[in-house]
């Protein structure tokens, strides 16, 4: 059809002003929604009924505050689709490779740093293909791959595993995790201490979950 939008395009555009929306409410849970529709460079209708589909869908949780203002609020659900919205963003980005590449060469010299020289990476993904590259430069050993949702006996060199305590050894995880990452740090985190479980920045994990909230994921 002439001047349609194709399938993809729609999806796609769904996806943007979703992940746009819950960014927005991260950033500021005063956040009104003409400063969104503004933002997001979009009708004040549009935005609404975005933002009604996240909380639907409880990935936003709304609160009124007086007079006759509300507060936005990411749910734990709307934390982990954040994350996941993120990851396949960035996973078709032009940039994706280079911001990959920098971000990862950091967590591991973090790891180095602290004298943690045997690393594990979680999840099968185009980022534990990069972060496998990182440390043939660095003093960094790694361990193996946690990934409970493949078959695949190895990835980018390393043995992939189902639960950390499958490992021979690792001193820290590094979360390579591209369809989920929020969840993937959620699991590990209830077996492995935080401090030790690194993830890069363009993942958009929430660090500062408490274990109420994990509990409370669905």
């Amino acid at each position: 059809m002439t001047g349609g939008k194709s399938h993809d395009e729609t999806v796609d555009g769904d996806a943007e002003i979703t992940l746009g929306l819950l960014n927005a409410v991260q950033e500021s849970s005063a956040v009104t929604q003409r400063g969104m529709a503004n933002d997001l460079g979009i009708a004040l209708g549009l935005a609404n009924a975005y933002l009604k589909r996240c909380v639907r869908k409880g990935y936003i949780k709304v609160s009124q505050i007086p007079p006759n203002r509300y507060a936005y609020y990411l749910t734990p659900h709307g934390f982990s689709e954040k994350s996941r919205l993120t990851a396949e963003y960035l996973s078709s980005s032009f940039d994706f490779f280079r911001s990959a590449r920098s971000q990862c060469e950091a967590d591991l010299q973090r790891c180095a740093a602290q004298g943690w020289t045997h690393v594990a990476l979680a999840g099968v993904s185009e980022l534990a293909e990069i972060a496998t590259l990182c440390a043939t430069e660095s003093p960094i050993v790694l361990t193996g791959l946690v990934d409970p949702n493949t078959d695949k006996p190895s990835h980018a060199g390393l043995t992939i595993v189902a639960n950390p305590q499958d490992l021979a050894q690792f001193d820290a995880i590094l979360i390579t995790d591209l369809a989920d990452p929020q969840a993937a740090f959620d699991h590990l985190s209830k077996t492995i201490p935080v401090e030790r479980l690194m993830a890069p920045p363009m993942l958009g994990v929430n660090r500062a979950r408490d274990a109420a909230d994990r509990e409370n994921d669905i």
